[in-house]
This record gives C-alpha cells, sequence and structure tokens, in this order.
C-alpha cells in the first residue's frame, strides 16, 4: 500500500466515524494499513528481528498519522475560516486540559490549572473570570 493510499484510509476512518460507522468498522479499515507479515533475518538476533519488525510497522503508521494530521488541518482551516468560536486552538486546548485533568489527581492541580468551570461560585473574581 501507497503512502498516499494510507493517507486516504485515515482520512476515510474520520469520514466514516463522523458518519456514524461502528467503532470496529474504523478499526478493521485503519487495520488494513498493518503489514500482514514481516520479513524478518532467519537467523537474527531477537533485536534484530525486533528492529526488522518496527522498520516495517514505522513507514505505514507514519503515513497514517500524516493523513490524520492533514485531515484536521483542512477541517481546523475551515472551520477557522468561518470564524466560529471557539477556535480550533482554543479547542485543542481544552481537549488537552481535560487530558491532564485525567493524569493528574485533584492534589496535583493548584488553582492556575484549573478553568472557570471547574470553580465554584465562590470561588472567582470580581469579573466572574477565574480565581478570586
Amino acid at each position: 500500500m501507497t503512502d498516499n493510499e494510507i493517507k486516504l484510509k485515515a482520512i476515510a476512518a474520520l469520514t466514516a466515524l463522523r458518519g456514524g460507522a461502528t467503532e470496529g468498522f474504523v478499526s478493521d479499515l485503519l487495520g488494513e494499513v498493518i503489514p500482514d507479515q514481516f520479513v524478518v533475518p532467519a537467523n537474527g538476533t531477537p533485536q534484530e528481528v525486533g528492529l526488522a519488525v518496527l522498520r516495517q510497522l514505522s513507514d505505514p503508521l507514519s503515513a497514517l498519522i500524516t493523513g490524520f494530521i492533514l485531515a484536521f488541518d483542512a477541517v481546523a482551516d475551515a472551520y477557522d475560516e468561518a470564524g466560529s468560536e471557539p477556535s480550533s486552538e482554543e479547542i485543542l486546548q481544552q481537549v488537552a486540559l481535560g487530558l491532564a485533568r485525567e493524569d493528574a489527581g485533584p492534589d496535583d492541580l493548584g488553582p492556575d490549572d484549573l478553568g472557570p468551570d471547574d470553580l465554584g461560585p465562590d470561588d472567582l473574581g470580581p469579573d466572574g473570570s477565574g480565581p478570586a
């Protein structure tokens, strides 16, 4: 499978997912880019065999990631050009903060790590925008 065909699989997977396809269908679609067989040295050490497999996996996975990035960039550009709020950059920041919150326990977060939605009314400053 060529790099372009793999990139198209990434875009097809995103399109299918947004169109209501099942996760299983999308997973199968993406699984098509992974080689079914690997060429490894017959008398290779475990390290040589592992490196051979890794090299054969890295190219299709790299093309797949590139396809996702190309698709996201096109959608984000169209979204931002429409003047939608919040911007795609702000949405990505919100996603990153959500993931950081999942990894951090409540004791790991300070007031600067919290957004207005995480604070109660008594915790907000006079303008309601952040910690008092």
